[in-house]
C-alpha cells in the first residue's frame, strides 16, 4: 500500500474538496483528508468505496496546532500530491462584521494555507517531486463589494501562487496549479451567510465538474486553470475593466437583498 501515492485533501468534507478527494481517490490515490467538522468521518467513509486507504483528521486549519496535527496525521509518509482547498467566505459589509469572524476567514485562507504549503514545499522541493493544487478564485481578480476579506484573501492566493512557483523554477519535478473557479453550488454561501444574494440564488457550476478540471490540470502541471467557460470570460474582463467598475458589478451580486430583486 505504501507504494500508492499519498494525497492530502484539505476542506474535504464537501464542495469541491469533497469532490477532490473523489477524483484522487478513483485514480489510485491513497488519501488524507481533513476539515474542521465530525462530517469528514463520513466523507472519507464515502471515499474508501473506491478501495482506497483513507484517514481522516478533524482539524482546524486556521491554527498552526490544526495543520501540524494534520502533517502528523501522515506518519512521516511521503506526501505526493496536495490539494490545498480549505477556505471561509463571509458575506455583508465589512463594518458590520465581527472581528473574529473575519480573522478566521483570512487565518484559514491565507495563514494557515501558508504554513501547509510550506512545511509541504520543503520536502517536495528537496526530492525534486511532488504536485499541489491551489484552490484559488477567478474573485481574486475582482474587489469583492460585500465580500470584500473574501475576495482580498484569494487575491493574495492567486498571486502568492505565481510567486513561489517562480521561486521554485528551478525544481521543474515540482508543480504547482492554482485552480481559479467562479460560484460553484457547494455550502460556501449559506456559510458565509449569503443566501439572500444574487450570487448566492443564481445558478452554480457543478463542483464534481470544478474538481475534474483541477485533477486534470494538476496532472499535465499547468499552473492555472480558470474552469467553465463563463468564469474564463468574466476573469479576461476583470483584467481590463476599472477596479471601481467591477466593484460595482460585485456589488449587484453580493449585496444583501439582491437575491429577491
Amino acid at each position: 500500500m505504501a507504494s500508492r501515492k499519498l494525497a492530502i485533501v484539505t476542506g474535504a468534507s464537501t464542495g469541491i474538496g469533497f469532490e477532490l478527494a473523489h477524483v484522487a481517490a478513483q485514480e489510485g490515490c491513497d488519501l488524507l483528508v481533513v476539515a474542521d467538522e465530525p462530517l469528514i468521518e463520513a466523507a472519507a467513509r464515502d471515499f474508501a468505496r473506491h478501495g482506497t486507504v483513507v484517514q481522516s483528521v478533524e482539524a482546524d486549519l486556521s491554527t498552526f496546532e490544526g495543520v501540524d496535527r494534520l502533517l502528523a496525521a501522515a506518519g512521516g509518509r511521503q506526501i505526493d500530491l496536495l490539494f490545498a482547498n480549505a477556505g471561509r467566505g463571509i458575506g455583508h459589509s465589512f463594518l458590520e462584521q465581527d472581528v473574529a469572524t473575519w480573522r478566521r476567514v483570512i487565518d484559514t485562507n491565507i495563514t494557515g494555507t501558508l504554513y501547509l504549503l510550506q512545511k509541504v514545499l520543503r520536502q517536495m522541493v528537496a526530492r525534486n517531486e511532488g504536485k499541489v493544487l491551489i484552490t484559488g478564485s477567478i474573485a481574486g481578480f475582482i474587489p469583492g463589494a460585500f465580500h470584500a476579506v473574501y475576495n482580498g484573501t484569494k487575491a493574495f492566493i492567486d498571486s502568492f501562487a505565481d510567486a513561489i512557483r517562480n521561486e521554485i523554477k528551478e525544481s521543474d519535478g515540482v508543480t504547482i496549479t492554482n485552480l481559479m473557479p467562479g460560484a460553484t453550488d457547494t455550502e460556501f454561501f449559506e456559510r458565509a451567510d449569503m443566501l439572500d444574494t444574487k450570487v448566492g440564488t443564481m445558478e452554480k457550476d457543478d463542483p464534481a465538474k470544478v474538481a475534474r478540471d483541477g485533477w486534470d490540470a494538476l496532472i499535465a502541471g499547468k499552473a492555472h486553470i480558470v474552469s467553465g467557460w463563463k468564469n474564463k470570460i468574466q476573469a479576461a474582463a476583470a483584467h481590463v475593466a476599472p477596479a471601481g467598475v467591477l466593484a460595482e458589478f460585485h456589488r449587484k451580486q453580493a449585496e444583501p437583498g439582491t437575491g429577491e430583486e
